[in-house]
């Protein structure tokens, strides 16, 4: 071995590092967020399509529903179908005031059947008879059947203003309130046809209006 020959170390060689291109890892980056976002949204569709074949709605029934007018429920337009528009309270009011008038002012069945107690009693006593029992069987008899009848209507009249009166109180309620003018023609009517029930009471038992005497007539 040559001392004088020197000995040259080689060192190792080291590779260079490569240059990075910065579009390539742009474009590499972009392409790694949008599978992501892929991904995403493909897993939000999933998850969206197992809620709505569940049991529960989907999520976009509740809007679908609020938007369809077929599907919205308005209890308003059935009660409005059914309630009652108050014009059966309002004839009551009426005919019970006109019953009224006509059990004060008496009707015609009135003057027929007094007019056929006058004939039965002119039959009765044709043979003969008292003046008392001509007085009763044609004149009394004939007043009563007056009193009678008029005192039915005047009945009537009574009961259909009572009806016209507490009708809003049963049943289904109406669409609006009952109008005043009804409330004070069924009141009318009431009184009208207890005036009459009281006057032809007394007509009949003779209390105002009592039947002449034999001793009155001679």
């Amino acid at each position: 071995m040559n001392p004088t020959t020197s000995k040259t170390t080689e060192a190792p060689a080291t590779e260079a590092p490569e240059a990075t291109d910065p579009t390539s890892t742009t474009l590499v980056k972009g392409a790694s967020d949008a599978s992501d976002a892929s991904d995403e949204a493909e897993g939000e569709a999933e998850g969206g399509r197992a809620q709505g074949d569940g049991d529960g709605p989907g999520p976009c029934s509740s809007a679908d529903t609020d938007s369809d007018p077929d599907l919205d429920f308005d209890p308003k337009d059935d009660d409005f179908d059914r309630a009652p528009s108050g014009l059966g309270a309002a004839a009551a009011a009426v005919v019970a005031a006109g019953l009224g008038v006509v059990g004060l002012t008496g009707a015609w069945s009135g003057r027929v059947a007094a007019e056929r107690e006058t004939l039965l009693g002119q039959m009765k006593t044709a043979s003969g008879g008292s003046v008392a029992q001509q007085i009763s069987e044609i004149y009394g008899d004939a007043w009563h059947s007056t009193a009678l009848v008029n005192g039915l209507f005047a009945l009537l009249a009574l009961l259909v203003g009572v009806f016209a009166l507490v009708r809003p109180a049963f049943g289904a309620p109406a669409r609006d309130p009952q109008p005043g003018w009804v409330r004070a023609v069924a009141t009318a009517g009431i009184a009208l046809g207890v005036l009459g029930v009281l006057i032809s009471v007394g007509m009949y038992f003779d209390l105002i209006v009592a039947l002449p005497t034999a001793s009155a007539t001679g």
